[in-house]
């Protein structure tokens, strides 16, 4: 790779952080995704619960009505099953989701730490290198002084 002069020492790890960055965006994205479907999951189980508490008994206690309101009762207590099923899977999917964003974004913390120290490094080079030269220029010119009140008195 050729050096230019105004390549940047941090490119490679600046690329690093983008792609950090879209995977957090995206894990982000995936909890607020698991979240929602866990709202939904959630409001069909309250609906479920609520028309299978809404059943009542049939007015007439013919035999077949009885046995209609019986299959239609374990009908709606089969959904409230399956709804907790899916519930309980949502929950966990949120979980593993909200787990994997938390890794996403410690990764990209790192890099943007690193990132941060590194640049944090350079100034305080950059800081040296400007106390030695003022350090010198000052020195220079107090040589230049004694100089010439050395040598204009001799």
């Amino acid at each position: 790779m050729a050096r230019t002069p105004d390549h940047d020492p941090d490119a490679g790890m600046r690329a690093v952080a983008r792609v950090r960055g879209v995977r957090e965006q995206d894990s982000r994205l995936g909890v607020a995704r698991a979240a929602a479907d866990e709202r939904e999951a959630r409001r069909r189980l309250d609906a479920v619960v609520a028309r299978l508490a809404a059943a009542t008994d049939p007015d007439a206690i013919d035999p077949s009505g009885f046995a209609t309101a019986r299959l239609a009762a374990a009908g709606v207590a089969a959904e409230v099953t399956a709804s907790r099923a899916a519930l309980a899977s949502a929950i966990t999917l949120t979980t593993v989701a909200r787990e994997h964003w938390q890794r996403d974004k410690t990764r990209l913390s790192a890099v943007e730490l690193l990132l941060e120290r590194r640049e944090e490094q350079r100034r305080e080079e950059r800081a040296r290198r400007e106390r030695v030269e003022v350090d010198d220029l000052v020195a220079v010119r107090w040589l230049r002084a004694r100089d010439l009140r050395d040598g204009g008195a001799a």
